[in-house]
């Protein structure tokens, strides 16, 4: 069983671990994933345990277990603990709480189903959000005698956002108010006044005592006033609509199987829809497209596979489609987007504030990522969205999240497998964040062409690979010179090169950005999309810009590639540059001409690893322009050379 803190949400992979269960079933039984939930001691486990007793789902060694830890751990006395079947971990008896999520297989002559015991506590939240990314109901306890708690709202909250549309609101321990149906009257009005704008299909309220068994699996004797379904009634017979084959197709690459050089598929578990043998797809990133060959399987070749089938699908064509890549049809591809809105649910003790940096995991594909905005945090209590400037632990908020690279991904609304990410803490390798996409930015019909002439195509075809040269450094510090005479030297040895400057692209491109932090990010940011492009023609592209910020510098080779990126961090002192002034910036700055000036009013945040450092000690610009070129020909020329082996220059 897993430690707490390393719980993530990750859609896909709790499906594949739960497969055993869903391939063991009885094929003439619909199967049902649930969840329980609910603030702490609310009698979560104890319910799991008595569905499990009723059902007859406890073998007899599980019970002669089950009967000495309830002498050693129980809390009713000398009737059996059922909660103890459930909590697993020692410290979780020793408490009597819940901490991990607990899967627990059981069945009915009428249905089949995989239940999740989740944690009450607040500190847990994050286990909840684990248990609810792969479920299709919730049953949200409530303890009659405490009523609705901030903890029972945010589960509820929570079960809505990650695509929940079904409730049980079970009113437990019903016997300790004297069976009173005023108080379960109360508590459903409560919870019906909260979930109206939670989109619940429906919700369906039942007292029971889960310790006793009252309208667990029986009516209970002394609730006439009920006359609802029981428990496992409503269990067996509830309709979830949950079938995944209806949505487009959609198959996250998880490996490239190939065995020998006669044979190469795809493998993978089928997020949604339905693929047949003759079908068209297209990787979604690239957008080369074929025909499906084969579905191969285990058991054999299929004409055809759906939703939750894992399989190895063998195309037509020889194309790439690497880990992490998507399948889709073509005609109803994912969005692919470098920036999107999403609900976040925040997980970890230190709040979120906007502008940090995490890995972004979404299927089998791991990007780096940053939120850039905190649109508005959500108030659980009163369900209303706010301002907020940061987002504490278990805050729920909408946030905007750009990546390094494109995504394949769908609203969550849409699909609840690829409209799932977790984020991933880029020191701690920790799970900080539960995210559910709710809106691709930048256009949901934009998706790329395949073409045949690609970057590799055009590399070979110059004799050379490409390059992207960052330099940085103070206004003044002598980038743009050293820049321009590293350009005349690889072309006169025949190399194909572009001079990007930043005054050039000031002039044109940017013309319409001031020079406040926003604008100086996103003068960077294309001027770094500019680069790359010009890189994917097999150009060496050397490029001379301040960028003062160290983040936008390290998002720039995220999105470039660390093999293709070099920072040549050219480090001149403030007083050696002011002096120089060639466009007499500085004393126009000094005399307050110029506002937010790198160097006099606005910091400059220096290289921490820079594959090059020049310095004016080094020498002149022609010798400084000499070290760039020794450490960057032997990479252009291809040998292998890596940024590490360059960074001893």
């Amino acid at each position: 069983m897993s430690a707490p803190h390393n719980a993530a949400v990750n859609v896909s992979e709790n499906l594949a671990s739960l497969a055993p269960f869903s391939q063991n079933r009885p094929a003439d039984r619909g199967l049902l994933r649930f969840l329980t939930c609910g603030s702490v001691d609310d009698g979560k486990s104890t319910l799991i345990g008595r569905l499990l007793h009723e059902t007859k789902s406890i073998l007899e060694d599980q019970l002669s277990a089950l009967q000495k830890d309830s002498r050693r751990h129980g809390t009713t006395g000398e009737d059996l603990d059922l909660a103890l079947l459930v909590d697993g971990l020692e410290a979780e008896r020793e408490q009597g709480i819940t901490i991990d999520v607990a899967y627990r297989f059981f069945a009915t002559p009428r249905r089949s189903f995989i239940v999740a015991d989740t944690p009450g506590h607040e500190q847990y939240t994050r286990n909840m959000a684990t248990g609810a990314s792969n479920s299709d109901l919730a049953i949200l306890l409530v303890d009659a005698r405490k009523g609705l708690l901030t903890q029972t709202r945010r589960h509820a909250v929570i079960a809505s956002l990650l695509g929940i549309r079904h409730v049980v609101l079970a009113v437990n321990k019903i016997d300790l108010v004297g069976f009173d149906q005023g108080v379960f009257d109360r508590i459903v009005a409560d919870f019906q006044a909260f979930a109206a704008p939670l989109g619940f299909v429906d919700v369906t309220a039942i007292p029971l005592s889960a310790r006793f068994g009252d309208n667990v699996a029986a009516p209970s004797p002394v609730m006439p006033w009920y006359d609802g379904p029981t428990l496992v009634e409503h269990l067996e017979t509830v309709e979830v609509d949950a079938d995944r084959s209806d949505a487009p197709f959609r198959m996250p690459v998880q490996w490239v199987n190939r065995p020998n050089l006669d044979f190469r598929g795809f493998s993978g578990t089928i997020a949604s829809g339905r693929i047949g043998v003759g079908d068209e797809v297209v990787v979604a990133s690239s957008g080369h497209g074929s025909r499906v060959a084969r579905i191969v399987t285990f058991d054999g070749d299929l004409p055809e596979a759906a939703a939750g089938d894992a399989v190895t699908i063998v195309l037509a064509d020889e194309i790439d489609a690497p880990r992490g890549e998507m399948l889709a049809p073509p005609k109803a591809r994912p969005a692919l987007s470098t920036r999107f809105m999403a609900r976040l649910v925040w997980m970890a003790g230190d709040a979120l504030k906007p502008g940090r940096s995490f890995l972004l995991k979404t299927g089998a594909r791991t990007v780096p990522a940053t939120v850039t905005r905190l649109a508005s945090a959500l108030d659980v209590d009163r369900y209303e969205d706010g301002a907020a400037d940061a987002l504490p632990l278990n805050g729920i908020g909408l946030v905007e999240v750009q990546t390094s690279a494109q995504v394949a991904i769908d609203p969550y609304a849409e699909n609840r497998v690829t409209g799932a990410f977790i984020l991933i803490d880029r020191f701690t390798n920790g799970t900080v964040a539960a995210g559910m996409v709710t809106e691709p930015l930048g256009g949901p019909n934009v998706h790329l062409h395949g073409f045949d002439v690609d970057r590799a195509v055009r590399s070979a075809q110059k004799n050379q690979r490409p390059l992207v040269v960052w330099f940085t450094g103070l206004p003044g510090s002598g980038k743009s010179t050293i820049a321009n005479l590293v350009e005349r030297r690889l072309v006169a040895a025949g190399r194909h090169t572009m001079l990007l400057d930043g005054d050039s692209l000031r002039i044109g491109l940017n013309s319409d950005l001031g020079f406040d932090a926003a604008s100086r990010a996103e003068n960077i940011r294309r001027a770094g999309e500019v680069a790359r492009l010009m890189m994917e023609a097999g150009l060496v592209v050397l490029c001379a810009f301040v960028s003062p910020f160290r983040a936008d510098r390290d998002r720039l080779r995220e999105a470039v590639g660390d093999d293709a990126f070099v920072e040549v961090f050219v480090d001149t002192p403030v007083d050696i540059c002011a002096e120089r002034d060639p466009k007499g910036l500085y004393a126009r700055a000094k005399a307050g001409g110029i506002s937010d000036f790198t160097g006099i009013g606005q910091d400059y945040e220096a290289p921490l690893a820079a594959e090059i450092t020049l310095r004016p000690g080094d020498g002149g610009a022609e010798r400084l322009a000499d070290l760039v070129l020794a450490a960057i020909e032997p990479r252009i020329a291809g040998d292998g050379q890596t940024s590490e082996d360059s960074a001893a220059l």
